[in-house]
């Protein structure tokens, strides 16, 4: 490792063992919760046959924080919880580690993966305070008819399907498997907090899991049919859902598991090993 590689990975280091940045971390986790929790508001507003279909999403539900009183306030708070939750990501990608526990490789890779998307959400709330995001919004179907553009742009829009189904399908061994307990500090819950934040958890990542393999679906369906308009993102995703056989019900039960992982996320702000 050169000299300058070994300065920038002792100054990450100083960083990542903060006070200050442990903070900023799990002010992330809130910001998360939120995120997840008003999505999981709208969807069941969907479900109910209220419409909203296109809000049922991350741009629906930073506007909706936008449109509640001091509404650019707490959308300020959730966008620096975001950006906090996006930099700790990042960081622990480069890293390897925390001042608490220590990841895999495909956990590095992971982290690295949700720090970027998650800088999107958090550009994403700025233009919306700004009123650049007001008007529009970024569909899939609209970013898979340019990518089908490209040279190998099918394959490509169909490998990101693939990718969004191997994602979903962790979600969902994380879930079943309960493995997401591993990252809170279960020693200092109680048996009634440890069951509780156990049963929100899994119920969480088996709801994104199904959100997840479906976007992963459209794509893939998207790419074969050479149709752009088969591409959905989450709002797409969960209308699907609804308009299935028993859809309301089933939107329903993966919009509370929405709310559930919006709940986990806000257990991980106190419990998560940083």
């Amino acid at each position: 490792m050169s000299v300058s590689g070994k300065n920038a990975r002792v100054a990450g280091e100083k960083v990542a063992g903060s006070d200050g940045f442990e903070w900023f971390a799990r002010a992330g986790f809130v910001a998360r919760g939120l995120l997840y929790g008003i999505i999981g508001i709208l969807a069941i507003k969907l479900a109910l046959g209220g419409g909203g279909g296109d809000s049922a999403s991350q741009k629906g539900a930073l506007e909706a924080i936008a449109h509640q009183p001091f509404g650019k306030f707490l959308l300020i708070l959730v966008a620096v919880g975001l950006a906090g939750y996006s930099l700790w990501r990042l960081i622990r990608a480069a890293l390897g580690h925390g001042p608490e526990a220590s990841d895999s490789g495909m956990e590095r890779v992971a982290a690295a993966g949700s720090g970027i998307v998650y800088a999107g959400f958090c550009a994403l709330a700025v233009e919306i305070l700004v009123g650049a995001g007001s008007g529009s919004s970024t569909k899939p179907k609209a970013g898979a008819a340019g990518v089908f553009a490209w040279p190998g742009g099918v394959w490509l829009v169909g490998i990101v399907g693939a990718f969004f189904i191997v994602i979903g399908l962790y979600q969902g061994y994380r879930g079943v498997s309960h493995d997401f307990l591993k990252d809170s500090k279960t020693e200092e819950m109680s048996n009634g907090v440890r069951a509780w934040v156990k049963w929100i958890g899994t119920f969480g990542y088996l709801s994104r899991m199904v959100v997840f393999v479906l976007v992963g679906v459209f794509l893939i369906k998207a790419a074969i049919d050479y149709d752009p308009n088969k591409a959905v993102g989450l709002d797409g995703a969960l209308a699907k859902v609804r308009d299935s056989a028993y859809g309301p019900y089933t939107l329903g039960v993966v919009a509370t598991g929405l709310i559930a992982f919006g709940l986990y996320s806000l257990s991980d702000a106190r419990y998560r090993r940083l």
